[in-house]
């Protein structure tokens, strides 16, 4: 494990989530433990009252900082990875996680739980959102990339399900290494083939099936 804890950088986006911004944001903002954050939300040209909601709390929680992306007629090739990469710039942190709004800590040690999974050579870590709550750390991006891959795919079928989550490697929350983060960001939202998927579940698979 490291001998000094990281700063890290809870990075999230979202749009027109002003409800769950309520319920869920401090959760997030109230963290315990040794451990250095800040919090950035990326708002996503919201039309409800997420704008409203982000400023009450910015007065609130001083280690809450927000930004935007604006609203454009072009359409981006992703909307989601723009946020955070604009949320990435913005990070102060020596470790980035790349959070949602719709799945909260369970604890209020969630942050300082990740950062103990994590050593000197570590440059990725991922959590799975269950009862098990399995963290799981890789030493390089490259050795995470069929995990990212296959779940930040283009596709409806990305994070969904319940079932047999870690086995299918359908992570919660992603913690990489700052000086990784744009070339994780880089396998979100591509557009795999049937037989790209089939190898990247094989491997996911036949590592997890062990681990």
């Amino acid at each position: 494990m490291t001998s000094e804890k990281p700063k890290i950088s809870v990075i999230m986006a979202v749009q027109d989530r002003a409800q769950e911004l309520e319920q869920n944001l401090p959760i997030f903002l109230t963290q315990q433990g040794e451990v250095e954050y800040e919090v950035i939300v990326v708002n996503d040209s919201s039309t409800d009252d997420t704008t409203n909601v982000l400023k009450r709390m910015k007065a609130e929680y001083p280690h809450l900082y927000t930004t935007f992306l604006p609203f454009s007629k072009v359409p981006y090739p992703s909307r989601l990875r723009l946020a955070l990469t604009i949320g990435a710039k913005a990070a102060h942190g020596d470790w980035i996680v790349l959070a949602d709004i719709t799945r909260p800590p369970l604890t209020d040690t969630w942050i300082y739980t990740l950062v103990g999974n994590i050593d000197d050579h570590s440059e990725v870590v991922l959590e799975y959102h269950n009862k098990t709550n399995i963290i799981q750390s890789f030493d390089t991006l490259d050795e995470a990339f069929p995990y990212i891959l296959k779940a930040e795919r283009k596709s409806s079928y990305g994070h969904k399900g319940h079932l047999f989550l870690f086995r299918r490697g359908l992570y919660s929350t992603m913690m990489v290494k700052t000086s990784r983060i744009h070339d994780a960001l880089k396998l979100f939202d591509q557009k795999i083939n049937g037989f790209k998927l089939i190898s990247l579940l094989t491997q996911v698979l036949s590592r997890n099936i062990l681990y």
